[in-house]
């Protein structure tokens, strides 16, 4: 019996969805999960609309993988179903090891350990409970699958995943610069010796796909305000953590229980930790935050109220990665104005070092196929496009403290 679902997407329309095995996965309550994910952290301290979330960017993927694949078959590239189907739940499950508030958390609820990792182990669970017929999908995912291109479709400088966080972030947060042919580069889409390239007529989208992907990191990712919101969060979970690992019993949900008091997962086996994770979501964060606005540890219960009255630290660009001495003469201004000793004044200053790279040709080329048949790299075919400014690191510091504190400080 032929099964079929349409789910209304705001920003591709109606996505249709008929394969038994994916819709099932979709159902899964480790996939259900991402409903409760933020796709963009706490962009909406800045961006108001941008509420979005993980399980939005996975299907809005599902359906462009649909539409790639779809579109290099018709172009005679030999997909075989079960290809058509494993490339898909690739794409489907490449984010279900995101912890709570996407990135902003990441190695700080569970150290160490990266969502390409944890959406691996997740897959592979999902691979024994579905009686191994993830087996190709995650070979696709891993890139050890024999055919390059399906696993370029999914993790490489011009993947599904990219063409539709920006068109999807972009529509979120009300941001112009991150709208993109996600379209015409799919259509423009072809496969040479295993690879995936890109026909010459869709050169122009592609070259806006680079900028618009450089704008949106310094426009919404990173724009300082996020970030400083963004910090302020993981200070809160940072002192939870060390106040429970004092032996303070604080407030929070079982889920979060778990990785705030290590000893409750130390004790369980690799599949048992990556179970307790799975139940684990933005919810959990926030609702033991808004206990914690009452706790008694004076620097945890004025972070969360700091947090969830939106009083959040001044932020600024540094060029230079701030000398020991002038954080130190920080501190103990902020230690002296609260009448905090040092160690505490220290949740009240964050410095951290931002590097975006736009283009990273460690993880290969974007190639080009003139109409002669002849390959190129995107920079070598286009006019307007230059290897040594998008392929050279942008490197700030950002100084995080409260607004309040009045400080003098050369910005380098």
């Amino acid at each position: 019996m032929s099964v079929s679902k349409i789910f209304n997407d705001p920003v591709y329309g109606f996505i249709t969805v008929s394969d038994r095995l994916i819709l099932q996965l979709i159902d899964h309550p480790y996939f259900q999960r991402l409903s409760r994910i933020s796709q963009v952290g706490l962009s909406h301290f800045v961006y108001p609309g941008a509420h979005h979330t993980r399980f939005h960017h996975a299907l809005g993927a599902l359906h462009l993988m649909q539409q790639a694949l779809d579109g290099l078959r018709a172009k005679g590239i030999t997909i075989t179903e079960d290809e058509y189907r494993s490339a898909q739940i690739a794409i489907l499950l490449h984010d279900i090891g995101h912890g709570p508030f996407s990135h902003t958390l990441e190695n700080t609820i569970l150290e160490g350990v990266d969502h390409e990792s944890l959406s691996l182990e997740i897959m592979k669970l999902l691979n024994v409970q579905y009686h191994s017929e993830l087996e190709q999908a995650i070979a696709i995912f891993t890139g050890t699958y024999h055919k390059r291109f399906l696993h370029q479709l999914v993790s490489s400088q011009l993947d599904i995943d990219r063409l539709d966080y920006l068109m999807r972030d972009s529509f979120y947060t009300g941001v112009a610069e991150g709208i993109i042919g996600s379209e015409r580069i799919i259509k423009m889409m072809q496969v040479e010796n295993d690879q995936l390239v890109i026909e010459e007529k869709g050169i122009y989208s592609l070259e806006k796909f680079l900028i618009a992907r450089r704008l949106m990191y310094w426009q919404v990712y990173l724009h300082k305000t996020v970030l400083a919101a963004e910090l302020l969060l993981t200070l809160i979970m940072q002192r939870a953590k060390s106040l429970a690992a004092e032996g303070k019993k604080l407030f929070c949900t079982s889920a979060l229980q778990k990785f705030l008091y290590p000893s409750s997962v130390s004790t369980l086996n690799q599949s048992a930790m990556i179970e307790e994770f799975t139940r684990l979501d933005d919810f959990d964060v926030l609702a033991s935050i808004k206990e914690w606005c009452n706790e008694n540890d004076r620097v945890l219960s004025d972070l969360c109220k700091r947090l969830i009255q939106r009083r959040l630290f001044k932020a600024v660009w540094w060029n230079e990665e701030p000398d020991k001495q002038t954080m130190q003469r920080i501190v103990q201004t902020i230690s002296s104005y609260y009448g905090l000793d040092d160690n505490e004044a220290c949740y009240y200053l964050r410095s951290e070092r931002i590097v975006q790279l736009p283009y990273d040709s460690s993880k290969g080329e974007i190639m080009i196929r003139l109409k002669n048949g002849s390959l190129k790299t995107i920079f070598e075919a286009s006019d307007n496009l230059s290897r040594e400014n998008l392929s050279r690191p942008v490197v700030k510091y950002i100084v995080c403290y409260p607004k309040e504190i009045q400080l003098e400080i050369s910005k380098n």
